[in-house]
């Protein structure tokens, strides 16, 4: 089972677009599927657009009634996606935006990784669109801002929101952590994930995609400065909650970054 992980804050104008258009792949890409879509808080139509796709799509929609925030969102469908599975170690979970600035076309590719061995696979994008020059050069100085503290051998965009991670690993994350996995928010969070999963993945590897700015509906949320300083604050904050010592022995740990099919 491949459980689709879909965080949203007022994304109606998108995220319909986006399960009908994962839909479609899996069409073309027989494998049993689960779309979960977190609603936190939204003040838009979201709830309205999502309620007719929860009747002809393998759907579940979670909602927080007040906003939460992007962690708190991707660990709580993370953990459903962990709940429900029945075979761990066969299944995994893909993390992708509501905005629509991830294709998902590149989903098959992910998917075939896992089957392939791979633990993790993050997908690290090239941007396309009209993000500002702050904001690439803010994606590009992200990984070093959190350097001595977060390190995902083979990934160089630790905060790419578009991955995908065997349950099994997540689930093993979430035993040996106390409280929250995720102590930070927003871009942090994304490397905080990969790097706590990443101590029970025999292999993490790294795909290109590309990542689209031009197709959302709406002005982007990222303020450079605010974010800049966000993730120099997850520094502390990550500091303070190293990776929790488990009683079981973590995988062993192969990382790669291999080539990839072209992802349109």
């Amino acid at each position: 089972m491949i459980y689709v992980c879909i965080p949203s804050y007022n994304e109606g104008p998108t995220v319909g677009l986006l399960l009908w258009k994962i839909r479609q792949v899996f069409a073309g890409f027989p494998r049993e599927y689960q779309l979960l879509v977190l609603d936190d808080g939204s003040t838009d139509a979201t709830a309205e657009v999502l309620a007719p796709y929860a009747r002809v799509l393998p759907l579940t929609v979670l909602r927080h009634e007040q906003r939460r925030g992007y962690a708190a969102s991707v660990e709580a469908l993370l953990s459903k996606a962990v709940e429900l599975t029945d075979r761990p170690k066969r299944d995994a979970a893909i993390l992708i935006h509501a905005d629509f600035k991830h294709n998902p076309q590149v989903i098959p590719d992910l998917v075939r990784r896992i089957e392939s061995g791979a633990d993790i696979v993050v997908a690290q994008g090239k941007l396309q669109g009209e993000p500002s020059q702050a904001y690439r050069l803010l994606r590009r100085l992200a990984p070093q801002l959190l350097r001595g503290v977060v390190a995902v051998p083979g990934v160089k965009d630790l905060v790419s929101g578009l991955a995908i991670i065997r349950l099994v690993a997540l689930r093993n994350a979430m035993r040996v952590q106390e409280g929250s996995l995720l102590v930070t928010d927003g871009w942090a969070a994304n490397a905080e994930l990969y790097w706590r999963a990443g101590r029970y993945a025999r292999r993490v590897e790294a795909i290109p995609s590309i990542e689209r700015h031009d197709l959302r509906q709406r002005p982007t949320r990222v303020r450079p400065l605010e974010t800049a300083m966000e993730l120099w604050r997850a520094r502390a904050k990550l500091r303070n909650s190293p990776i929790a010592p488990s009683s079981a022995e973590p995988a062993p740990r192969h990382e790669t970054e291999r080539p990839a099919e072209a992802v349109s």
